[in-house]
């Protein structure tokens, strides 16, 4: 296959220079993870203050999680196509170029509709940004390990949900939430520097184009890769976006307490990542499947179990384990893309953004319609359950073409 040679070619380039080399790049893109993880993120846990800044309900304020997460969606597959002729470093560096001005610009925004307009332009980069950076990691890798390499650069949006998140929620409960942006802007301006210094300079692929990229949308196994990313998902996020009102309203809490409750996240999601990475390089659809059926369980003791502040903040980081499937679905999305390569890796996360919108929507909406904050989890595991429908529809169709 051509994208296999295509692979073939990268990786034994890439695979000669020293280990401690490789870690240094690894180290640089995760670092830029990071960043946008907690660019993200921490918008959530300081949900209520944005809302008060701006004079706007708290449902409306997660508009703002809903715009970056259509900037992912959009950003990613047109920034793929349209600089698919650019060097993976240039593209790497003015993705968090822009990613960084955006968040300055999110910072000194002064009104409402200008901080959601910043917010969708702070997405734009992020899909790109992690695509490429995915294909550089398994690139430097042996096969067996690719999965490993993805989840080490993607350990930078978990760890900014341990560490990141719940800094800048004391951050901006201290200094106001337009200090996060500003926080989050200095990250990115430390990437540029990191990425500048240790990954070389490289040639773009030979036949690299808008149209070899395309191609991507012509497999059916792309699709339904993304579809189950795109739905089944959206549970976390369904969730997620209303923790602190849901610790405050249902579990009696004070909002002091969203620090714990982003740690909690945060260590589930580094858990999630290490183990499901790991796992995955031995059993990459299992592992699949698996996190999906595991996430509807969840969800569903959430919605059980959420007037407990003991039990909230347990089912607070089982939720984030779920973060398992990420870089699963991002190796296999490269597996079925062929050589539509960087297309497909940053579609991954249009996908998980649309999953980020669609939670963050319907748990709005189930918070609006009356059904209160707890019921979030019912939705949300209704969701995951329709992305295991979209995983079995997957398995069939592969199992039937190669029959």
């Amino acid at each position: 296959m051509a994208s296999l040679d295509i692979a073939d070619r990268e990786r034994a380039s890439l695979t000669q220079r020293p280990r401690r080399h490789a870690a240094l790049i690894e180290l640089s893109l995760a670092v830029g993870s990071f960043a946008i993880g907690t660019g993200e993120f921490a918008i959530m846990g300081l949900l209520p203050d944005v809302a008060r800044g701006l004079q706007v309900t708290t449902p409306e304020a997660g508009h703002a999680i809903s715009a970056y997460a259509l900037g992912v969606v959009v950003g990613a597959p047109t920034i793929a196509v349209l600089a698919a002729k650019l060097s993976r470093r240039t593209l790497l560096l003015g993705l968090m170029a822009v990613f960084m001005l955006a968040n300055f610009a999110s910072a000194m925004a002064p009104t409402y509709g200008v901080f959601v307009l910043f917010r969708f332009l702070s997405g734009l980069p992020h899909g790109a940004y992690f695509g490429v950076a995915a294909l550089v990691a398994a690139a430097m890798v042996a096969p067996n390990k690719r999965t490993q390499a993805v989840g080490r650069v993607m350990l930078g949006l978990t760890v900014a949900t341990l560490v990141g998140t719940p800094l800048t929620t004391v951050l901006g409960q201290y200094f106001g939430w337009r200090s996060l942006f500003v926080f989050v802007g200095a990250i990115g301006a430390i990437t540029i520097g990191l990425l500048a210094l240790y990954l070389e300079r490289d040639r773009v692929l030979e036949g690299a184009g808008a149209l070899r990229e395309l191609g991507a949308f012509r497999r059916k196994q792309v699709w339904l890769t993304l579809g189950i990313a795109g739905i089944g998902f959206g549970g976390m996020f369904c969730v997620f976006s209303y923790i602190v009102p849901t610790a405050v309203q249902v579990a009696g809490l004070s909002e002091a307490y969203a620090p714990v409750l982003m740690t909690a996240f945060g260590l589930g999601m580094v858990t999630g990542n290490l183990v499901g990475a790991w796992i995955a390089d031995k059993g990459l659809m299992r592992t699949i499947g698996s996190v999906l059926a595991a996430n509807a369980l969840v969800l569903c003791l959430f919605s059980l179990t959420a007037a407990s502040p003991a039990m909230l903040t347990f089912c607070v980081f089982l939720i984030g384990c779920g973060v398992a499937i990420g870089p699963a679905l991002q190796i296999r999305l490269m597996d079925v893309a062929g050589d539509a390569q960087t297309l497909a890796a940053a579609l991954n996360h249009s996908a998980f953004n649309i999953a980020n919108a669609l939670g963050a929507w319907l748990g709005g909406l189930t918070i609006t319609w009356g059904f209160g904050y707890a019921a979030t989890g019912w939705v949300g595991a209704a969701l995951s359950v329709c992305g295991l429908g979209v995983f079995a529809l997957s398995v069939t169709a592969e199992r039937r073409a190669r029959a």
